[in-house]
């Protein structure tokens, strides 16, 4: 359930994560838009939430979060990050994972909901969703963040792996072959039904790493202002359904009714 590491790089710099900066601009618009209704800090869970890559940064906003994660390496890295961070006092760490959610938090107790990262790894995405959106207060919010389906295989295909990228496509989980690290994977229609199958209304949904895991570092790092205007054309594109199915994630935007 933790995050795959980018190196320390944290989601508020768009310039330093081209990865994880539309997802952290479309969360923190909709946390601003949750604390300016409720007038005070939120109550927020990340599920699965690692090392606190996303946790941090919400808690500098203000709100308080709980990070539920099974790896007790990743919490003890979560401290030390809120720490540095200055956050300490607003972050709290629980081991434990969505099989078990709420023998480690409450029921209906949360602002907003993370689970990024996490649908691909649980034996049952929908049970798994409709756990954590059970951790919701009414009008609260979940931020989803799962593997895209048409990435992988377009990635495997553009590498020269035809094979794997046809079993991809093929396979009902979207699993490319022994090697592939990553259990499954969806599209934009599978995540919204598992959504509304829990119950929460889709609001948003964004492409993301549509463009930044096919362009070759060497001409991001190589070209003046290429960083930047990578970073604009993938916050451009994100909210385009076109580009979803290219998409390497998927990020979902719900909300409780």
């Amino acid at each position: 359930m933790s995050e795959p590491s980018l190196g320390g790089e944290t989601p508020s710099r768009p310039r330093a994560s081209l990865r994880t900066a539309v997802v952290w601009e479309v969360l923190r618009d909709a946390l601003d838009r949750r604390a300016e209704a409720g007038g005070a800090g939120l109550e927020v869970l990340d599920a699965g939430g690692g090392s606190g890559q996303f946790a941090v940064e919400a808690a500098r906003l203000g709100h308080r979060v709980t990070v539920v994660d099974p790896s007790p390496n990743a919490l003890f890295a979560l401290e030390r990050r809120a720490a540095e961070a200055g956050v300490a006092d607003r972050v709290r760490g629980v081991q434990g994972d969505t099989q078990g959610l709420f023998d480690v938090v409450g029921r209906g107790d949360y602002d907003a909901v993370l689970c990024h990262g996490v649908l691909e790894y649980v034996d049952d995405p929908a049970e798994g969703l409709r756990a954590v959106a059970a951790a919701l207060r009414p009008s609260g919010v979940l931020s989803l963040l799962a593997a895209g389906l048409g990435g992988a295989v377009l990635a495997r295909a553009l590498a020269g792996h035809f094979t794997e990228a046809r079993q991809a496509l093929t396979d009902p989980d979207g699993h490319w072959g022994a090697g592939d690290p990553v259990p499954r994977r969806f599209t934009a229609d599978q995540l919204s039904d598992l959504v509304g199958g829990a119950g929460l209304d889709v609001r948003a949904v964004h492409g993301v790493r549509v463009f930044a895991d096919l362009v070759p570092g060497v001409l991001v790092d190589a070209q003046p202002g290429a960083r930047d205007a990578l970073a604009r054309l993938e916050a451009e594109a994100a909210a385009l359904p076109a580009f979803h199915a290219v998409a390497t994630q998927l990020h979902v935007l719900a909300e409780r009714p």
